[in-house]
């Protein structure tokens, strides 16, 4: 199974919702109110290759409300223009709000293609594992001139993380590192809960002691116990070990905009059937 590390290297909707869920939610639906919530089409890599059109109506009637695309084997855009790729997905409903992509390849121009279509966000989803302090911090430059070409097109660049940047180097974390010499202005972060979680970090404190900065996120549930030889799994959400409910309503209040869910391990059924799971629970989700 390819990994993303491998695939980088190389207001009737309430009544609707009461009846799809069981009475133990109901207390949960009167507290609060759900929210709009996307997806990572990272989720579907296996199956999008071909079928872009086909699964993006499923994520339609799931009830996604937006989408995170990637630069997969068929671009960002999977084999359309940026121009028609918009009007197929506002047939649908769905608005592309941001894209991973790779920064170091023709980035003037595809933040100029973002910007044409109303995409947010270009984020870079990778930089790895770096021996010191003083290559986070050079990557921190860069990150600033990448988002400074995203600001003069009118749009944002943010970094994603995984576990590598929760490790201590040289005594300090490279992503306190990444946050510090990054400048507000020009860059914000994507949170992922689950390579947070994996860590050993708490993402909730991440979100409380950096307000404002982390503007997206990956909902993506761990494994309550390894798999043998692989670690931690992420998995269906709800059916893992991360407390989203105690999670995702504070940081909203803390500057969080965008929740996309995101699986790289199948353990329950295919990656449509995870995004499914992924929607429904969502959907139960309550923010005050």
């Amino acid at each position: 199974m390819k990994t993303r590390r491998d695939f980088i290297k190389s207001a009737g909707a309430l009544a609707a919702g009461l009846s799809l869920y069981p009475e133990w939610a109901g207390a949960d639906l009167v507290r609060g109110k759900s929210r709009p919530f996307g997806i990572q089409l990272y989720t579907l890599r296996d199956e999008l290759p071909g079928k872009a059109r086909e699964l993006l109506q499923q994520l339609a009637k799931q009830g996604y409300s937006y989408i995170e695309s990637y630069e997969g084997p068929e671009g960002i855009y999977w084999n359309h223009s940026p121009k028609a790729f918009k009007e197929y997905l506002d047939n649908l409903g769905l608005q592309m709000v941001s894209s991973h992509c790779d920064v170091q390849k023709n980035f003037e121009k595809k933040a100029a293609d973002a910007a044409s279509i109303g995409i947010k966000y270009l984020i870079c989803p990778w930089v790895g594992p770096q021996a010191s302090l003083d290559a986070f911090k050079q990557i921190a430059q860069e990150f600033n001139r990448l988002g400074a070409i995203c600001k003069k097109n009118g749009i944002r660049f943010a970094y994603h993380n995984h576990d590598y940047s929760f490790k201590l180097v040289e005594g300090q974390l490279p992503q306190s590192v990444l946050m510090k010499e990054t400048d507000p202005e020009l860059v914000d972060f994507e949170l992922d809960i689950y390579w947070t979680s994996y860590a050993g970090q708490d993402p909730a404190q991440w979100f409380a002691n950096h307000p404002n900065r982390f503007k997206l996120c990956h909902v993506k549930d761990k494994s309550r116990a390894p798999y043998p030889k692989e670690g931690y799994q992420s998995v269906d959400l709800g059916s893992g070990s991360i407390d989203f409910k105690r999670i995702l309503p504070k940081a909203v209040d803390l500057g969080l905009q965008y929740l996309f869910v995101e699986q790289e391990f199948y353990p329950n059924g295919s990656q449509l059937e995870a995004a499914e799971a992924g929607a429904n629970y969502m959907k139960r989700l309550r923010f005050s």
